[in-house]
């Protein structure tokens, strides 16, 4: 018997929420059920899919203030959650915009006179969406409305550390027969998104690099595609040409938006020596302004840790780097607060690259600042990582541009910080362990559901086949 899992809430740490995971044998039955009505999903033609998916999204809008509620009781915090709301249904506007013209079919000549080519393309029957805690809406349908348009059925494990949104969801979903058939969110842990890999045809999954090495390996086994987007450790880069005081404003942005719980995050800074004393300075005095969102979810700008066992590694990579020679000059430690864990936004120098703030993924509002010499420093500890996601590059346009092509990542951000968290249409991959698979941004977000086909038509079909001899 499949036991429930009890719930954390990140504003009162009480277990006040239970889900119940669906056993494997009949999550294998709900694939099989959804593998079949995406035939009849594909044959409504993409109108017909853009007008189902226009239709959940007004169901949504009359149901707003419950997923509002889900969602603020999920993650602890009120501003980023009315974020993801807006952000999800613009992207569903958006993608219904951009599908028309991504899925067209095409026909041409080739090279060979009587030889004519016709592309087009198959959905994957069935996409596994397997999501995170930490943006717990957007980072569930990112994948999932591309692939809908594209015409396959779409199953959602979102974490089970924030699955409250789900009901309102599904609640939403309901009301649409035509979605509700190859549309689901299902609750669970790992071992939930196991099975899953096990019944579908692709997966995408958004979480740990050490998760995500075994979905890549489940994915492997079965021979079908895996798109992982992983961990970060975003640097920034200011140089003496940047604006001191848009870099400034812009990384303790980058670096503390959601309590810094984001892939997105700038985990590191790097800052030319001669405006070292100035950049950390002016950070601190900013970053003591910003206040906790406590005792109630509009008394300051940051939120509670959502995760649990987050905080423990927050503190840890901290007290590793006080224990090497780090200087804590705001913030610092976890304090508990109403039964939640809550770490306000923290400045550290004289850091270095034997400390796990500088090389492991933090995910805090954790700010270590670290000063360079010379310019090819900087991008070399820049690239001393085992990541790759993205970047931010603080100077005069052309020297920025110049150092971003040094960058090992795939999304370098100029005279700004996290753009692609905003920004979603220019194609990038993860270098490095940050993910594998074709972009989610751009076009090739929808277009890596698709199989290609081609077809090779002979224009003259009175001719024999040109290999042919007819010599008597």
């Amino acid at each position: 018997m499949t036991k429930p899992i009890e719930v954390r809430n990140p504003r009162t740490g009480k277990f006040d929420y239970v889900i119940i995971p669906q056993p494997p044998k009949l999550l294998a039955q709900q694939c099989n059920r959804m593998r079949r009505a995406q035939v009849r999903w594909q044959q409504l033609g993409l109108e017909g899919r853009i007008d189902a998916l226009q239709q959940w999204k007004q169901a949504i809008l009359s149901r707003r203030e419950q997923l509002t509620e889900a969602l603020v009781n999920d993650t602890g915090r009120l501003s980023i959650s009315v974020l993801e709301i807006d952000s999800f249904l613009s992207s569903i506007d958006r993608w219904c915009g951009l599908a028309p013209e991504l899925l067209q079919e095409s026909a041409r000549n080739t090279a060979i006179p009587f030889i004519a080519l016709q592309q087009t393309s198959v959905p994957y029957p069935l996409v596994g969406v397997i999501s995170p805690w930490n943006f717990p809406l957007l980072l569930s349908t990112i994948d999932t409305i591309p692939a809908l348009l594209a015409g396959c059925a779409v199953i959602v494990k979102p974490s089970e550390i924030a699955p409250r949104f789900v009901a309102p969801l599904l609640a939403a979903l309901n009301a649409i027969p035509k979605l509700r058939d190859v549309l689901t969110f299902i609750e669970g842990a790992g071992e939930t998104g196991e099975a899953l890999i096990e019944c579908v045809d692709l997966v995408c999954f958004t979480g740990s690099v050490a998760t995500g090495r075994k979905v890549a390996e489940a994915a492997a086994k079965r021979f079908i595609p895996a798109f992982l987007e992983l961990g970060g450790k975003d640097p920034a880069i200011v140089l003496e040409s940047a604006n001191l005081e848009l870099a400034i404003s812009a990384i303790l942005w980058g670096s503390v938006v959601n309590t810094g719980q984001s892939c997105l995050s700038i985990e590191r800074i790097y800052v030319a020596e001669s405006i070292f004393e100035k950049f950390y300075h002016q950070l601190v005095t900013k970053a003591y302004r910003l206040g906790l969102a406590y005792p109630t979810v509009e008394s300051g700008e940051i939120g509670p840790i959502i995760a649990e066992k987050q905080a423990a590694i927050i503190s840890d990579h901290l007290l590793d780097a006080v224990e090497k020679g780090a200087v804590i000059h705001c913030g610092g430690v976890i304090e508990d607060l109403g039964g939640g864990w809550w770490c306000r936004p923290t400045v550290l120098t004289q850091v270095n690259h034997t400390m796990k703030v500088m090389t492991e993924e933090t995910f805090g509002p954790i700010m270590p600042v670290m000063p360079f010499s010379t310019v090819e420093e900087a991008v070399y500890l820049a690239n001393d990582s085992i990541y790759g996601l993205s970047a931010a590059v603080f100077a005069s346009e052309t020297e920025a541009l110049a150092v971003a092509h040094q960058i090992d990542a795939g999304a370098i951000s100029i005279n700004d910080a996290a753009l692609t968290a905003i920004m979603h249409e220019g194609e990038k991959n993860a270098f490095k362990f940050s993910g594998l698979g074709g972009s989610r941004m751009g076009a090739a977000a929808l277009k890596r559901f698709m199989r290609k086909k081609a077809f090779l038509i002979k224009t003259n079909a009175t001719n024999d086949p040109w290999w042919f001899d007819n010599r008597e």
